[in-house]
């Protein structure tokens, strides 16, 4: 295990600019220890999402692909567990006509929402979805709400006040994209938040935290050898309260260890903790565009809303990648489905305890 170590990356200006959030007071989370059984099959690049419904508190995994990584692969399926439940509950299927990969998923008022991703078909064709489906536990049912107004994929998704959910930058197409789509849960509508001013990228991660979105890394276009290489990053954008639009992005400085496409991250209290992923960019096959297999890490980051600083908390118990999004109950966290090394997929969750989070 990695002892925690802090890092103190940012700059005057940025310190400044978050000065307001250094007043959070902060206490202990205390985790349940319960293992989670593992998914009815293996997928990856699966939307995971986890909050509480009229269930009580319940992990959610829908699409993504099966352990064939193959365009036919790609799947429908939903599951949700609640604690104390020996399996998982297959849900209806998502609705749409095929399955998608890299979409994105947040629990928000009881609801689950799944936003956009991709499809492709038997000629390796690829079309981002302007999708909005809503899971409602309640009723066991799939409702769609307001399309996208750029449909996007392996974006990174951030919910604000149980209300609003932020679609950061991400995949449209044929290009990256730098637009904040904003969506307002309780009217069902999109509204178009102050752009992402880093490197517009695909398989980016990060959360939000109190008022603030924290984006790392993911990937770009090349301009020469391999189609796509990682652009090392790492952005904090705080939500002014007053206008859910406007964002005052600030350039942070470089997160511990490598880059990171497709790691999972989820707020933990104060922090946006980011879990496994890999240095090597890939199509969804696990093979990097350099041709190379990408291999999976362990390390787990966090930045702190507070201090404005990173820390490197202890390491996951196995390396993994190919994920939307990591899942948090008190201070345990769960990978769900994903990749390890040699590229397989997986369907057991990865569980541990982080001993950092703070209220």
């Amino acid at each position: 295990m990695v002892p925690e170590r802090s890092f103190t990356t940012m700059t005057a200006s940025s310190r400044s600019s978050l000065l307001f959030v250094a007043l959070l007071a902060a206490g202990p989370v205390i985790g349940q220890a319960q293992e989670v059984p593992a998914l009815p099959a293996p997928f990856t690049n699966n939307a995971v999402a986890s909050g509480r419904t009229s269930l009580g508190w319940t992990l959610f995994s829908a699409l993504g692909v099966d352990s064939t990584k193959r365009w036919s692969g790609i799947a429908r399926r939903a599951f949700s567990w609640t604690p104390g439940a020996t399996q998982w509950t297959e849900l209806p299927p998502v609705p749409g006509p095929v399955g998608r990969l890299a979409s994105s998923a947040a629990v928000v008022r009881g609801r689950l929402y799944v936003f956009g991703g991709y499809s492709v078909d038997s000629a390796g064709g690829e079309v981002s979805h302007a999708s909005v489906d809503i899971y409602d536990p309640s009723t066991s049912q799939w409702t769609a709400g307001a399309p996208i107004p750029i449909a996007v994929d392996d974006m990174v998704a951030g919910v604000y006040n149980d209300s609003l959910v932020y679609l950061v930058s991400g995949w449209h197409d044929t290009e990256n994209v730098a637009n904040v789509q904003l969506y307002d849960v309780v009217h069902d509508r999109w509204s178009q938040a102050t752009p992402f001013p880093g490197t517009a990228v695909f398989g980016g991660s990060g959360e939000i935290a109190e008022s603030m979105i924290v984006i790392v890394d993911g990937a770009r276009r090349a301009r020469r050898g391999p189609k796509y290489v990682m652009a090392p990053q790492s952005w904090a954008g705080m939500i002014d309260p007053r206008d859910a639009t406007n964002i005052m992005w600030t350039e942070l400085g470089r997160h511990p260890g490598a880059p990171r496409y497709r790691a999972a991250a989820s707020p933990c209290g104060s922090l946006v903790v980011i879990a496994g992923g890999t240095a090597n960019p890939y199509n969804y096959d696990g093979i990097g565009y350099d041709g190379r297999p990408s291999s999976p890490v362990a390390q787990v980051i966090a930045f702190d809303t507070r201090t404005g600083g990173w820390r490197e908390l202890a390491a996951a118990p196995r390396a993994t990648m190919d994920h939307r999004a990591l899942a948090i109950d008190g201070a345990r966290a769960m990978l769900v489905g994903g990749m390890r090394d040699p590229q397989r997929v997986a369907a057991d969750v990865v569980t541990w305890t982080l001993d950092s989070c703070t209220r």
